[in-house]
């Protein structure tokens, strides 16, 4: 394998996450405060509190009981936030500090659907899905009406502007707008106009005329002195929010000199309509983006902040100035299934992402804005980037491949399309040594080379015209079923190409020669890859391994296993010398190649981990996967080594001052320092220290008793184990004998872990036969006679050794041996 410049590549040992980008808004209410400053929104069992400035998350709001919530509100006077949840609790939040001041039961007996405060911020209405309207006192903290009548679920509530006249207006599943009295606690009128749900129902600024609109394409203008319908417009779409804008003139929206009453619509259409009422014409309709999921589900005017909200139905949150429509946000609540990631920049400063959605979405990494970029038609399904980052490609279920260009002020345009497919392109790579192709490859089988156009490589230019049409140059037939990943090598002169039908393939390019076939794995192939320093491939397979294959002969060189299912992709990094791979299982694992070794395995995703792309310097890492997550990844293996050289020396350091201060008879500092160094071996040879001293007793007892409460904690965890070991449970029973004799029962009940650690010394130290000194406290005599008797296994231990010493002996003085016969006298005996 490679060695880097120095001779020695440096491998990586582990990553940390540094940054997540999250799910927030999963549907349904969204909400500005008055300033324009915060955005709250509903996401399942919690309401986030979002910063519009950063886009930032800068509070999670979630209720005890962890129901999904079903409706909340924020006051008038933005102070108060309230939340149902679907346990049919409310609860009133201090959201800016994220404490809940008040939890109590809605008495609804379903849940709440729906509420909204009163202009004085004091007064609070919800509707229920038990057809009941009731309203609370916040500030007194009691129920203060009960409504009852209407037919269904209350859909929407909403209280007078003016809050001299006490009224309030709901409607329910019968399409009827209901106004209520709260001081004669009636019902005044049944507005009957709409044939279906009422979705919006807002107020002029002098309270006189009130706006309601429907999924029944209409929009109806009530007189609120005559409680009658004064005018019908009909908006040829389902509205699912209306807005009365201020009656000033707005040129851009077609408000012209007198201003008059006009309205905007958000519903089926995608997008924003203003509409005149005296006319019943629409004067302005915002340019619609293609592709489905653009229907809009909500629409709110902050009127102090001059900003208008939209909500798209695949969850992406729009921030617009008031009189002129013009796009100043865009926040990606929730991307689904994320499909691909990459870096993007020349600094990878952002971060492109593809999801279950035919948008793209870009995030600036330092800002958290996102842009949300339209073009394909169908679910895009892969992304590629060019070699200095502010050229990238996407391709999609459309059959298409389309180039985007990221200008230097972050702005990105879509500059190219290429379409020839005839199914779902699956699969992008583009050159590696210069901006001058891209090859995709598509579930028809086949692989198409782009070549790209001159004018698309200067950042200056802006497109005109719409996108450049691309031509392919060549079209080859790779493979017998569907092409999920092609790679083109770094000298940009091999395609390598990777199919379900279980083989990888090297092409010659430009016009895609066949070179040969890589065989071995057992199921279907989602990765290829080159390797940046030498002539190897790496395929990644449904069958759960990882294989790297020789260029030349095409013989495979190594097998990684370690993944639990489908290995989705692989990536080199540290020069070619580790791969970074991401599975179904929701793992990443870092491996090193000289040795075959999974060196780290990366725990965060909860799903199939679809998308892993390697920044240009090689120290950070991202992922998306199917739990809607992309997490940025840092290289922290220099930091951990940092960090652990500088433990080895602060240990050191420590062992020397321990050594002083023992020979210097500093017993106290000595076991307080080991015991901080948590290193129980150390402590023992303190305690050994101090017993060895000639007047031990008394030295132990004044050192032990000196120690904090939690190193007393760790001393009595440290008996324990020295305890088992016949050569150092004298230590441990004199260290015992210390607490015993001078700590109450009680007190040493109330020390952390007590009860386990009694459990753990009583089997070596004296049984208590059924005693139960945690349930049932004994004296300190009891403590005294039964845990500073010498440990009863032990003695068990010699006497054994006793008895067998015992039998051996017996066995030796009993043993009879045979005298040696005398034998006859040689003949120098006769002499």
């Amino acid at each position: 394998m490679a060695e880097t410049a120095a001779g020695v590549s440096r491998f990586k040992a582990n990553y940390a996450i540094e940054r997540k980008i999250e799910p927030f808004y999963k549907g349904g209410k969204v909400q500005l405060d008055q300033a324009g400053q915060h955005l709250f929104c509903v996401c399942g069992t919690r309401v986030n509190v979002l910063e519009v400035a950063s886009g930032a998350v800068l509070r999670s709001l979630e209720q005890e009981d962890q129901e999904d919530i079903t409706a909340f509100d924020l006051s008038p006077d933005d102070e108060v936030l309230v939340t149902a949840s679907r346990a049919l609790l409310l609860a009133q939040w201090a959201w800016r500090e994220g404490s809940v001041t008040r939890l109590w039961k809605a008495v609804h007996t379903a849940p709440v659907a729906t509420m909204a405060f009163d202009p004085t911020s004091t007064l609070l209405a919800t509707g229920g899905c038990d057809g009941a309207v009731r309203i609370w006192d916040i500030v007194r903290h009691y129920g203060t009406h009960h409504l009852r009548g209407s037919a269904g679920v209350v859909r929407l509530v909403a209280f007078h502007p003016d809050p001299a006249r006490l009224l309030l207006f709901s409607s329910a599943a019968d399409a009827a707008i209901r106004v209520w009295s709260l001081q004669d606690r009636s019902c005044l009128a049944v507005l009957t106009a709409h044939y279906s749900a009422v979705t919006s129902l807002v107020f002029s600024a002098d309270g006189h005329t009130m706006l309601s609109s429907g999924r029944d394409k209409i929009c109806v203008v009530w007189d609120l002195q005559s409680h009658r319908a004064v005018k019908t417009v009909p908006v040829f779409e389902s509205v699912e929010a209306a807005v009365l804008l201020p009656e000033e003139l707005a040129p851009e929206l077609g408000v012209k000199s007198p201003p008059g009453l006009h309205f905007l619509t958000a519903g089926s259409q995608g997008s924003l309509r203003v509409w005149e009422v005296a006319s019943g014409q629409c004067v302005y309709t915002q340019p619609r983006l293609t592709g489905p999921g653009q229907e809009l589900t909500h629409c709110a005017l902050a009127r102090a902040a001059g900003l208008l909200l939209s909500v798209t139905a695949d969850h992406n949150l729009l921030l617009y100035e008031a009189h002129s429509l013009q796009l100043r946000k865009q926040f990606a609540g929730y991307s689904e299934e994320v499909l691909d990631v990459r870096f993007l920049g020349p600094e990878d400063s952002h971060v492109v992402v593809a999801s279950n959605s035919p948008c793209l979405k870009i995030f600036e990494l330092q800002t958290s804005t996102c842009q949300i970029l339209h073009g394909h038609t169908d679910i895009v399904l892969a992304l590629d980037v060019f070699r200095k980052g502010w050229l990238f490609a996407s391709c999609a279920k459309d059959q298409s491949v389309r180039i985007w260009r990221m200008n230097k002020a972050g702005e990105v345009a879509c500059v190219a399309l290429g379409s020839g497919h005839t199914h779902s392109v699956g699969t992008v790579c583009c050159s590696r040594l210069k901006e001058s192709f891209l090859v995709t490859g598509s579930q028809d089988c086949t692989v198409k080379v782009w070549p790209l156009p001159e004018g698309l490589l200067s950042r200056t230019t802006a497109p005109s015209g719409g996108p450049v049409l691309l031509q392919a140059q060549a079209t080859q037939r790779c493979h017998d079923k569907d092409i999920n990943s092609v790679a083109i090598a770094p000298n940009d002169k091999l395609l390598a190409t990777g199919s379900q039908d279980r083989t990888a393939k090297l092409w010659a390019l430009p016009q895609c020669q066949l070179l040969g076939v890589f065989s071995g794995h057992r199921r279907g192939l989602w990765s290829v890859q080159f390797s940046p320093m030498d002539q190897v491939l790496a395929t990644a397979s449904a069958d759960g391994t990882i294989k790297l294959w020789a260029l030349q002969d095409f013989s495979c060189l190594k097998t990684f296993e370690g993944h639990d299912a489908s290995v989705l992709k692989v990536a080199f990094v540290s020069r070619g010398t580790q791969l970074l791979s991401s599975g179904s299982d929701g793992l990443l694992k870092l491996w090193t190649i000289k040795n075959n070794e999974c060196v780290r395995t990366l725990d965060a995703h909860e799903d199939k981990v679809w998308g892993l792309h390697c920044s240009r310097l090689d120290h950070h890492a991202l992922t998306g996967g199917s739990d809607s997550r992309v997490i940025l990844w840092k290289d922290v293996t220099e930091e951990e080594q940092a960090e652990e050289q500088a433990k080895r020396e602060e240990q050191v350091v420590k062992q020397q001052e321990l050594d002083n201060l023992l020979h210097e008879r500093r017993y106290l500092q000595a076991l307080g320092l080991a015991i901080s160094l948590d290193r129980p071996h150390t402590v023992l040879t303190v305690i050994q220290a101090i017993r060895r001293d000639p007047e031990a007793c008394e030295k132990l007892e004044a050192t032990v008793l000196q120690l904090r409460r939690d190193q007393k904690e760790a001393l009595l965890r440290f008996c324990v184990t020295w305890n088992t070991n016949s050569r150092h449970c004298h230590e441990a029973q004199a260290v015992l004998g210390v607490f015993l004799q001078h700590e109450a029962p009680e007190e040493l009940l109330a020390y952390e872990g007590m009860r386990a650690t009694l459990e753990a010394l009583l089997p070596y130290t004296g049984a208590w036969h059924g005693l139960g000194w945690a349930e049932q406290a004994p004296g300190p005599g009891d403590l005294l006679t039964h845990l500073c008797t010498p440990p009863e296994r032990h003695f068990q231990r010699l006497s054994r050794t006793l008895q067998a010493a015992t039998f051996l002996d017996f066995l030796w003085h009993n043993m009879k041996l045979s005298p040696v016969p005398a034998g006859p006298p040689g003949p120098l005996s006769r002499s």
